[in-house]
């Protein structure tokens, strides 16, 4: 019996012991190269061109909890940004193996192959020798063997790390020194921008505050997450903000501390427009890298699905209706023709079409026409885009009716006609990037229709018209309507439900967009996930950041003008209401903001409905819209006080915003009837 006890110790004793080798094991491997097994996990990689390089490691198909694991756990952690150097060089010392292995170096100019005999990871460079016999790619200029010679002992055999590609070797013994190059790379081409060293954020946290919004943004794009036009517009505010970084900092290096000239004091004024401009673009691109800004303030432009050309009257005046039907027996068809096609279109400039997909009817629609859809499900490969006046109706219930999105795409419907109506059809959305209707121009009319969303419901962008009758609208994952500053909509007796947040209403405060004018009657909003109607609008704190920020610069910068001129450049900027006032009352801001979160969330449980009374809601939207309207039309009377008009015409500059908000009611919304989002 004993000697059966201290067996069963010793086999106890043993497979502890051989859990805590294989954890000690576990903690030595990193997700991104160590293996058990012998040999590379990875894979190999042709090199493109008409040189015979070697094979090279696959690394750029990382998916994005790679790269994020990575840089989270292994290469920032949670450094600063003045330290991201730093914490890069220390990565990349316990990585890389020091010498003994080859590259193929990559530039705009050439491709050649090269051995490493040395890495110095402080200055992210390494020391290279080329391999003979010599493999060069010349890439639209001439280089012998000796112009490379000169060109490595012009830059002391020194060359960047990103610009090299470790050769396939099979062993796994380069798989470590492949990857952390492959993430080096992409950090510096994709998520390190060039102002983030000068960013005045230094006390928090760079990975959670940079590194991962960008991150996601960048695989939301390269999963078709992010729709066309956003994309664009990024692209564009991203290079315009690294050119204006450009002329900034190369004004700030001309000029001279100690100069009395004017020609300096002028150039500093520059510098304060260019700051200005800068921070604004800065600003612009985190909104679009934050997944919830980039929701709930969307982009200013007509961007995203381009519509086709209008094609105007045919003519010869003649007007065609568009008959859709998979199929049709002579029974349906004279149902057709008693009910709808003799009743209403039996004039002499109506002729008839045949059709059996949707879309190619509204395809070769002219201004005028008219699309009867008939009972069946029609399933689209594309997009409906309709730039001129046509009407499309089911001829039935919006049930028995319906269009099917099949495919990835932007918006499911895109108007800019002057004036379309659409009636009697059920929209159904699959794998959709933006909304599932769009009026990006004119007016639209919905009547009687059914939108089964995916993403976000209807839109209404500036200057467009949207009416809305007795439709039906669930399922979006953002706001069931979005309703953009400067639109018109009018929406009456609809279901808006079981959506993210019912109707959304983008910020209108500022200065350059006008007044929506809203219309809500007898709509039953009820079941969605956060607020039944929510505003976005900034604090008042966040108004005064770029004052801010240029006063700072002024005040803080070490490129000092002459006293006299940068004290008289301050108290012009003070008597217009930036400097001092920012500094004295920016605690005082964030406390008042900081309250008024606190009472909308409290508002938000004063709102929430209960039996019997479902309408409270609706004062409380008109009220708060009424007061951001007031609040905008202050604003801008000191505006133009500033520009010299010392006695505004209300009668010209109201630009009052008609609000008509009665008999909706509000039922189970996740947040409440109403609230507000502050940015």
């Amino acid at each position: 019996m004993p000697g059966e006890i201290l067996y069963i110790k010793q086999v106890l004793f043993q497979e502890n012991d051989e859990d805590e080798d294989t954890e000690e094991d576990d903690d030595s491997c990193s997700d991104y190269g160590s293996s058990d097994k012998p040999g590379t996990v990875l894979q190999r990689a042709e090199c493109t061109g008409n040189v015979a390089f070697p094979d090279i490691f696959q690394t750029n198909q990382l998916l994005f909890y790679e790269r994020f694991k990575a840089y989270q756990d292994y290469m920032l952690g949670d450094c600063k940004t003045s330290e991201v150097r730093d914490f890069t060089a220390d990565y990349l010392e316990k990585v890389l193996e020091p010498c003994g292995w080859r590259a193929v170096w990559s530039t705009e100019v050439f491709d050649v192959l090269v051995e490493v005999v040395d890495v110095e990871c402080s200055s992210l460079k390494a020391r290279v020798e080329l391999v003979q016999p010599l493999l060069c790619e010349r890439k639209g200029c001439e280089l012998t063997e000796e112009s490379m010679r000169d060109l490595l002992e012009a830059k002391e055999h020194q060359v960047p790390l990103q610009e090299l590609s470790v050769v396939f070797d099979e062993s796994g013994e380069f798989d470590q020194t492949a990857l952390a190059l492959e993430h080096l790379r992409f950090f510096y081409k994709h998520i390190w921008r060039k102002w983030d060293e000068e960013d005045e954020d230094d006390d928090f946290d760079y990975f959670v505050r940079c590194v991962e919004p960008r991150l996601r943004l960048y695989y939301d794009i390269l999963e078709d997450r992010v729709p066309t036009g956003l994309v664009a517009e990024y692209h564009s505010f991203l290079l315009k903000c690294e050119e204006k970084y450009q002329e900034f900092t190369s004004l700030r290096n001309t000029i001279n501390s100690d100069s009395e000239s004017e020609l300096d004091n002028v150039s500093m004024v520059e510098g304060l427009k260019m700051y200005e401009e800068m921070e604004s673009l800065k600003r612009k691109l985190k909104i679009i890298e934050n997944p919830l800004l980039r929701y709930v303030l969307g982009y200013k432009v007509n961007s995203g699905l381009q519509s086709s050309r209008a094609k105007g009257r045919r003519p010869g005046g003649e007007r065609i209706v568009h008959v859709v039907s998979a199929s049709m027996n002579v029974s349906q068809l004279q149902n057709l023709m008693k009910n709808k096609l003799c009743p209403d279109f039996s004039s002499e400039e109506f002729e008839l079409q045949f059709h059996s997909d949707p879309l190619a009817a509204v395809n070769v629609c002219h201004d005028g026409d008219v699309v009867l859809v008939c009972p069946g499900q029609y399933a689209v490969n594309g997009s409906f885009s309709i730039p001129d006046s046509i009407e499309v109706e089911g001829f039935g219930l919006p049930d028995d009716v319906v269009i099917e999105k099949k495919g990835k795409g932007d918006n499911f419907v895109d108007s800019t006609g002057a004036n379309v109506k659409i009636s009697n059809l059920k929209f159904i959305q699959h794998d959709a990037i933006e909304g599932i209707l769009c009026v990006r121009q004119g007016k639209m009319l919905l009547e009687n229709c059914v939108f089964q969303c995916e993403t976000t419901g209807v839109i209404v962008r500036t200057s467009a018209e949207l009416t809305m009758n007795l439709c039906d609208l669930y399922g979006a994952k953002g706001a069931g309507i979005e309703i953009y500053p400067g639109s018109t909509c009018s929406l009456v007796g609809n279901g808006i439900h079981h959506c993210k947040e019912g109707i959304l209403i983008k910020d209108f405060t500022d200065e350059l967009y006008t007044m929506p004018k809203i219309t809500m009657t007898n709509n039953v909003i009820h079941n969605n996930e956060g607020y039944g109607v929510i505003l976005v609008k900034p604090t008042d704190l966040t108004r005064n950041i770029i004052s801010m920020k240029m006063y700072s610069y002024l005040k803080f910068t070490n490129l000092y003008i002459k006293d006299e001129c940068r004290t008289h450049i301050i108290d012009e900027l003070q008597e217009n209401g930036i400097g001092q006032k920012e500094e004295a009352s920016l605690e005082a801001e964030m406390a008042s903001a900081q309250t008024e979160r606190c009472l909308m969330e409290g508002k938000a449980q004063e709102d929430k409905p209960g039996p019997p009374e479902f309408t409270e809601g609706n004062d409380v939207i008109k009220n708060e819209l009424v007061a951001t309207s007031a609040k905008k039309k202050q604003l801008q009377k000191k505006k133009m006080m500033e520009l010299g008009i010392t006695q505004p015409d209300d009668s010209l500059m109201s630009q009052e915003m008609f609000v008509s908000i009665e008999g909706n009611q509000f039922r189970r919304n996740g947040k409440g009837s109403f609230g507000t989002f502050l940015y």
